[in-house]
């Protein structure tokens, strides 16, 4: 039951993803990554399931400091990668104009106002 419900999950996230990717602004990579969040552009941080623990340590605790989500994809940095359509793998990225996607939560967007 609950291999379905995160697999349903997935695939939302995935739509959710190959929206931003087409009609927002997003940034790929660990050290794009660092950089939006200390500049206070990042709206929300994804990262893959095997990202290294310290980068992922080190994104969560810039995340922290910038009052950013971070989302803990459930994948790999592959299958995050094909997410995107990208044909190479991804660890993390930050999504900065999430543009027609409903992937920031309307609370966080009430915050950035």
């Amino acid at each position: 039951m609950s291999n379905k419900k995160t697999k349903k999950t997935m695939e939302s996230i995935n739509s959710r993803l190959g929206l931003v990717m087409k009609s927002g602004k997003y940034v790929l990579g660990y050290k794009q990554t660092l950089k939006t969040l200390r500049a206070g552009e990042a709206w929300l941080i994804i990262i893959a399931k095997n990202c290294p623990p310290l980068k992922r340590s080190e994104i969560e605790y810039y995340a922290m400091l910038a009052q950013t989500g971070v989302h803990h994809y459930t994948g790999n940095n592959i299958e995050l990668g094909t997410a995107c359509g990208k044909y190479f793998r991804v660890s993390c990225l930050s999504i900065t104009d999430p543009g027609d996607s409903d992937i920031i939560m309307p609370k966080d967007e009430a915050k950035r106002e």
